[in-house]
């Protein structure tokens, strides 16, 4: 074994993993208890709910918690040669499936350790042609059909995803602490992917997202990736970022929805409003139900994805949990889908306001024709 002084001696990785997520949103809810029975009655895999493993039941936990499916292995094709991802999908009961590809990353110098993770991205990435997880997504969507409540039938090219890329360390050939972790090796080129050198204020921005809790753990986080040093080879790290992307994923579906949604509103309005006689009143109630109908179930939804992880006494966690969701813009789309919403919820409030002003209005006329018809009656018959 080398010298853990020899600042010169590559570091290699004895125990690590390299995964890969992939997000899809597949319906507008999921019923967990159902895709549970659906996929053990057709498949001879099992099924569990995820729970966080370091952490207290009191501290952190699901809110819901998914329902975490295995699926067969696969053969991956690398750069350095061919390998066998472990294969495994999340559902979520807000509508998404979340995969997650593992490939071992034992016995590797550091060097081996970046190409891997260099390859896998390749292998898998946004830029590659892979039928992988149009694959694997055609098989989860359709064994769990029966659970699956107002499914989406976007392909994959046109549904909305996110991915996330994980280098994960459990063991190094010369245990090191965190900080000389950080001075033996250059975690910049593995998070970025840059092979050129980057400007010192890019090199902070980068690495600004730093944890540590004991003095040989370290958490990296990204935009796209992130490097885990856990010694323990506890995986809360990894199901929380995961959380944060569903969530990413999920208001972002909310929020362009609510754009095709808001457009559409305008001119039904608009239309609504030119409506003239008997059946204007009627149009009126319909639209705002429709509009009303609308803002439930998209309040309702957006609940479910911003209580889907419950953080009260683990802070290690809550600070890489809300540091996540705070680099992923969660936030941002939270309160970009609010104000969408607030506006739809005005617009109803002014179109019931019609509709009952036009009811009225209705009836008014209604009586003052009963009137005049009463009084011409009145004078014929005298």
């Amino acid at each position: 074994m080398s010298d853990p002084t020899d600042m010169t001696a590559e570091v290699i990785v004895e125990a690590g993993a390299i995964v890969a997520l992939r997000l899809f949103d597949i319906a507008y809810a999921i019923d967990l208890a159902a895709a549970e029975a659906a996929w053990a009655a057709r498949t001879q895999s099992g099924t569990r709910r995820s729970r966080l493993n370091a952490s207290p039941a009191k501290a952190i936990a699901f809110d819901v918690p998914p329902v975490m499916l295995a699926l067969d292995p696969l053969p991956l094709q690398l750069a350095g040669g061919s390998v066998t991802a472990q294969v495994s999908a999340r559902v979520y009961d807000f509508g998404v499936v979340a995969f997650a590809l593992r490939i071992a990353a034992d016995e590797l110098r550091w060097s081996a350790f970046a190409d891997r993770l260099e390859s896998v991205q390749a292998a898998v990435g946004p830029a590659s042609t892979t039928l992988i997880w149009s694959d694997l997504l055609d098989r989860v969507r359709g064994t769990l059909a029966p659970a699956l409540i107002k499914p989406s039938e976007a392909t994959l090219q046109d549904s909305i995803q996110e991915d996330y890329l994980l280098g994960i360390v459990h063991r190094l050939a010369e245990p090191l602490s965190a900080e000389a972790l950080q001075a033996r090796v250059d975690l910049v080129p593995l998070l970025s992917g840059e092979r050129r050198a980057l400007s010192d204020g890019a090199r902070r921005d980068l690495l600004r997202k730093r944890f540590s809790y004991y003095e040989d753990d370290l958490v990296v986080l990204t935009w796209d990736r992130a490097f885990i040093y856990e010694p323990s080879g506890d995986s809360d790290v990894a199901d929380v970022i995961e959380v944060a992307n569903a969530q990413l994923l999920e208001l972002r579906y909310y929020d362009e929805l609510l754009d095709d949604e808001l457009p559409r509103m305008n001119d039904l309005v608009d239309q609504t409003r030119n409506s003239l006689g008997i059946v204007a009143p009627r149009r009126f109630a319909k639209l705002a139900r429709r509009l009303y109908t609308l803002v439930a179930e998209v309040t309702e939804l957006t609940e479910k994805v911003d209580n889907a992880l419950q953080v009260t006494e683990d802070v290690y966690l809550a600070r890489i949990y809300s540091a996540a969701l705070e680099l992923f813009r969660v936030p941002s789309v939270s309160a970009a889908v609010d104000r969408k919403l607030s506006i739809i919820r005005d617009t109803y409030t002014a179109l019931y306001d019609e509709s009952s002003g036009a009811r009225g209005a209705l009836m008014e006329f209604a009586i003052v024709m009963l009137i005049v018809i009463e009084v011409v009656l009145a004078l014929v018959r005298h």
